[in-house]
């Protein structure tokens, strides 16, 4: 069954990884604030995948709230105490969602959203996504909610259906671009399309429906499944294809030509590459 995600869905990311708020605070060198909330969470995070949720939102496009939500780029980045940068707290999982409440020019203080509160080093954290159009064939990318910049882009041959199997030159038609919520699992400078963000398809979604109509074995299975628990690589020679892209040698004409890959003019890929870290997310709607 293609995954349906409405225009409404493309504010769903920023419940997880992105900006509510146009303008965060600023506030001293020294962050200040009340002391660590005792943090809930029975354990570590490593391993869970959080959902995104339309009801979490504290604030609309039209009216925001004076925070903001960005997530870690990094694997084991430290939390710092929030009235001490020099005392550990929390060692915070790879791609873990946080609301930044104040900062300057090298901390923020923030909130994790089980509730424990910090600072964080702002080199470790991020709030830039992608929304992909298939039907308007352009790439969209964001700050928080602020629009920053759209490319055209080239798409697989079969380009209006969703992906759901490996295609091949005997079965073009199966070469299509997947949709659904991904995020980059990996860079590839040295890519055959000159640069590419290597996107996590297929996820765990991919694999439950894979299973369930016979495409993959039990060990494929749980390959895809514990590489989206460690925000890894997926197995990507299954019957449910793989190798999934945002990468260069477009044409810059919304030509439909690659195999399921989303193609850029070489200057795009390279803007996208300054700002795209492993982890950033990628909302793909019909």
């Amino acid at each position: 069954m293609n995954r349906i995600i409405s225009q409404f869905r493309v504010c769903v990311l920023l419940v997880v990884f992105t900006g509510l708020a146009p303008n965060v605070k600023p506030v001293a060198a020294q962050l200040t604030g009340p002391g660590n909330s005792a943090s809930p969470r029975a354990g570590s995070h490593a391993g869970t995948r959080t959902t995104f949720r339309t009801e979490n939102f504290s604030a609309s496009r039209s009216g925001y709230s004076n925070t903001s939500l960005w997530y870690t780029t990094e694997r084991g980045v430290t939390l710092y105490s929030a009235t001490d940068s020099t005392k550990k707290y929390l060692r915070l999982r790879f791609g873990e969602p946080l609301e930044v409440i104040e900062t300057n020019e090298r901390w923020s203080r923030v909130r994790t959203l089980d509730g424990a509160n910090g600072l964080i080093r702002n080199a470790h954290i991020s709030n830039v996504w992608i929304r992909i159009s298939k039907s308007e064939q352009v790439l969209y990318v964001y700050h928080g909610v602020s629009l920053v910049s759209k490319y055209p882009i080239d798409l697989g041959y079969n380009f209006f259906a969703d992906k759901e199997r490996r295609g091949s030159d005997a079965v073009p038609d199966e070469w299509r671009t997947p949709e659904g919520e991904f995020y980059v699992v990996s860079k590839n400078p040295q890519s055959e399309f000159y640069r590419a963000l290597v996107l996590n398809y297929p996820n765990a979604e991919d694999a439950h429906r894979g299973k369930r109509e016979g495409l993959i074995s039990d060990t494929e299975f749980d390959g895809i499944i514990r590489a989206e628990l460690d925000r890894s690589i997926p197995p990507m020679s299954t019957a449910l294809g793989g190798w999934i892209e945002i990468h260069g040698n477009g044409t810059g004409g919304k030509n439909n030509w690659t195999r399921g890959c989303i193609a850029v003019l070489n200057e795009q890929i390279d803007r996208l590459w300054s700002i795209v870290e492993v982890g950033t997310p990628v909302l793909i709607e019909p």
